[in-house]
């Protein structure tokens, strides 16, 4: 299984912006859809953005559609978030996940898990 490891998270204002990234090793970064989710204190673990293998295809959830971007650099081996325009309601532990599929992606199943990266944003 690939390991991910995610940095970038950290305190910021309402309205800022934020880039989430998450370097992965351990496997072929180009054979694994990617995403990233979030969780809230006392919510679950929700789907947050999802990329394709080749970055040619990028799914949203409706909360952050026009504000969060997903990239990816498969000769970096990482995928980012950038984060703009951000809200008190974004506040939670991000993490990347790696999947076979955009699918499982979606589903919020991937097959390895990051540790996690905590954004905190301020009224």
């Amino acid at each position: 299984q690939v390991q991910l490891v995610e940095s970038g998270g950290g305190s910021v204002q309402a309205g800022g912006s934020l880039r989430l990234a998450c370097a992965a090793s351990g496997g072929t970064f180009s054979d694994y859809a990617m995403g990233w989710f979030r969780q809230a204190p006392g919510k679950e673990r929700e789907f947050v953005a999802g990329i394709s293998w080749s970055g040619s295809s990028t799914y949203y959830a409706d909360s952050v559609k026009g504000r969060f971007t997903i990239s990816r650099d498969n000769a970096k081996s990482t995928v980012y978030l950038q984060m703009n325009s951000l809200k008190p309601e974004d506040t939670a532990e991000y993490y990347c996940g790696a999947g076979a599929t955009i699918l499982i992606i979606t589903a919020t199943l991937p097959d390895s898990w990051g540790q996690g990266t905590q954004v905190t944003v301020s009224s």
